[in-house]
């Protein structure tokens, strides 16, 4: 694992992950994450992983990305998918805000391309009743 701060290797023996460290080399605090990804939902109900950092979760909004940008527009969806997709690797970095503003960002352009592909779609209405008459 590297550093997300100075981009050095450190080793991480098993029995630290879940922890916090220190850098040995910029001697930043850094949250360890667990090895696996932990199952969010109860019984019945779809099963949704998240990336955990102890006790913290982040969804990283990928499927809303990618059902966007095939349904509604495809430039903003293109960009959620990049935000969305960086999520994971902040958190096995520890780096949790930064995963935390990604989803946001990733959120945020999903409502985009949300909005712009119904714009859209109401556009072509309008255009379409205006040439009938």
């Amino acid at each position: 694992m590297s550093c997300p701060h100075c981009g050095r290797d450190m080793s991480i023996t098993p029995e630290l992950r879940g922890q916090t460290v220190t850098c040995p080399h910029c001697q930043k605090e850094l949250s360890i994450p667990p090895p696996m990804a932990q199952p969010v939902g109860g019984a019945g109900a779809a099963t949704e992983y998240r990336r955990t950092v102890g006790l913290r979760t982040v969804k990283n909004y990928l499927v809303e990305a990618i059902l966007v940008t095939l349904f509604c527009c495809q430039p903003f969806g293109i960009v959620a998918i990049v935000y969305a997709a960086q999520v994971d690797g902040k958190l096995s970095g520890g780096d949790y805000a930064g995963a935390r503003q990604a989803a946001e960002k990733a959120k945020n352009w999903c409502l985009a391309s949300m909005l712009c592909g119904l714009a859209a779609i109401l556009a072509g209405i309008v255009i379409a009743l205006a040439a009938q008459q």
